[in-house]
């Protein structure tokens, strides 16, 4: 079974697996007792949180390939990643303030998780400004990828920022006592697979983008040899 293949499968079992993750977040996981209603955000703001820093993981991976060994896939493969990720870094925005309004009586606040999720939103979207800037096609891989490699120091500075320094936003995996989310099994069945259901999207997303990027490649090198 090829890639192509098992890719739209993928994208077939999507719906039912939305389904699935919907019922389980709003109808099989219990309410939170302090947050409510309000919490049911977690089960999407925090998967969506986690892919996207997956998407800019790989665009510093491939950066590396593509300065390393000069081939245009990597290129191609850095860009889509960074392309999803932008756009699940920027549904992590709009969803983190829907949770903070109840949870802490403001839609935003300068704390170190959100600003520094919010720079790297930013340079993400600075590198498609670089990257649109420069016509010359060897300059342009290069510079991208180089930037990608350097953008990516606020990646760990964003997943680390809530145990390296002081933080109102709440700790997901560690334990109650230091300070982590508690979650009873319930809560984390929905979680867990809604996490999975983001994580089958974001490959799904990747496959198809990096599809077009050939696509587009392709036709330019055609339009260049006619």
């Amino acid at each position: 079974m090829n890639s192509s293949r098992i890719n739209n499968i993928l994208a077939i079992i999507l719906i039912p697996l939305f389904l699935i993750a919907i019922y389980l977040v709003f109808y099989y996981a219990p309410v939170e007792q302090i947050l409510g209603f309000s919490q049911k955000i977690f089960y999407f703001h925090v998967p969506l949180a986690w892919n996207g820093l997956l998407g800019f993981t790989i665009v510093f991976v491939a950066s590396i390939a593509y300065l390393r060994t000069q081939k245009k896939i990597y290129d191609i493969v850095a860009h889509s990643a960074a392309e999803i990720g932008i756009i699940f870094t920027t549904l992590v925005l709009i969803t983190g303030p829907i949770w903070a309004k109840p949870a802490w009586g403001t839609w935003w606040t300068w704390d170190v998780r959100l600003t520094t999720t919010l720079v790297l939103w930013l340079l993400y979207v600075g590198y498609f400004m670089l990257a649109n800037s420069v016509e010359e096609e060897g300059k342009r891989g290069r510079f991208s990828a180089v930037y990608g490699v350097i953008a990516f120091i606020d990646v760990p500075l964003v997943f680390f920022s809530i145990r390296w320094w002081n933080s109102i936003h709440p700790v997901i995996f560690n334990t109650p006592s230091s300070g982590g989310m508690q979650l009873d099994p319930q809560m984390k069945v929905a979680f867990f697979f809604s996490l999975f259901v983001f994580t089958v999207l974001f490959a799904v997303l990747m496959t198809l983008r990096i599809k077009l990027g050939k696509a587009e490649e392709d036709l330019i090198q055609l339009k260049e040899g006619s």
